[in-house]
């Protein structure tokens, strides 16, 4: 079991994090991590894996690499604490990223003194949403929801891309990655597990066609082409049962013309950069940590 870490705990140089409620009532809250860095910074909303069952802001591997991240990466990151399924299935998840972005949005606008820690060093107008594995679909279901409201619903904020790490996604059909990928020791996702996670998480009844599931159904993504999209990053695992999957969503909004940066990373399998479980996810994660460095700069 992955255990929970206090916000201070071994925190690289020059970065600060705490934690903050956003709703009491429903236990939303996030881990807001703020290097020292001069100048405003860039800023990502970002939401943990664990197949909508588990995981936690607060687990000791999502503090790590998210407290290497704002360091190396020079930005601001409001990492999302949101609710779990099975007793809080989707849209909960969603509906609590979407809470989130208001909230910032509110503070953004009160320019609250008690926030002034971090709120001072963010560039509101360079917002980016991200997560990975059930993370990275809470983060596309995000962005789709604001891309489907007014162009003012976050003013101040703007969201300029969305960062998708290993995107868990599925379908009744089986990939031939789901089917055949090699697996690397210790594997973090295998098909068995990911059915139970969709499962538990889908509303009572869905199949795994769902459209929070399977975006690529009934042409689910070529509906979003009114949308207004930003740009997005999709990282994918060479190892990963998620793989083909992965590539087959990023083929379905270039083709509505939405800008995606996809890059693979090879010998390395689903969430690596957060269990390092081969010498190789190390400096794989390093790489990641460098292209969304670089996904954001060009922003």
């Amino acid at each position: 079991m992955i255990p929970s870490v206090p916000s201070t705990l071994a925190l690289p140089p020059g970065v600060e994090a705490k934690d903050i409620v956003i709703d009491k009532f429903t236990n939303l809250w996030t881990r807001i991590y703020v290097p020292s860095h001069p100048g405003k910074l860039p800023v990502i909303v970002y939401f943990h894996g664990g197949g909508f069952c588990v995981g936690s802001a607060a687990w000791s591997c999502y503090h790590e690499f998210l407290a290497k991240l704002a360091s190396q990466a020079s930005c601001v990151i409001i990492s999302v604490n949101y609710r779990l399924a099975p007793e809080s299935r989707l849209p909960a998840a969603y509906d609590d990223g979407f809470k989130t972005l208001m909230w910032v949005k509110q503070q953004a606008l009160s320019e609250s003194s008690e926030q002034k820690w971090w709120l001072s060093k963010c560039n509101l107008s360079s917002l980016f949403i991200g997560g990975d594995s059930a993370g990275a679909n809470i983060a596309y279901n995000v962005t789709t929801r604001v891309g489907s409201r007014d162009p003012s619903i976050l003013r101040p904020l703007s969201l300029k891309g969305t960062v998708l790490i290993q995107p868990f996604f599925g379908g009744e059909a089986r990939t031939w990655s789901e089917k055949c990928a090699t697996q690397p020791p210790y594997s973090a996702l295998s098909l068995s597990s990911s059915d139970t996670y969709w499962r538990l998480s889908l509303p009572l009844g869905a199949s795994r066609d769902h459209p929070w599931c399977n975006p690529l159904v009934n042409a689910g993504v070529a509906k979003l082409r009114h949308l207004r999209l930003p740009s997005m990053m999709v990282c994918v695992s060479e190892l990963d049962i998620l793989k083909d999957g992965n590539f087959e969503l990023c083929n379905a909004l270039s083709n509505i013309g939405t800008r995606v940066e996809t890059v693979l990373y090879k010998g390395v399998g689903h969430a690596f950069q957060v269990l390092h479980n081969s010498q190789l996810s190390y400096s794989r994660t390093q790489e990641l940590i460098s292209h969304i460095k670089a996904f954001m700069i060009k922003q």
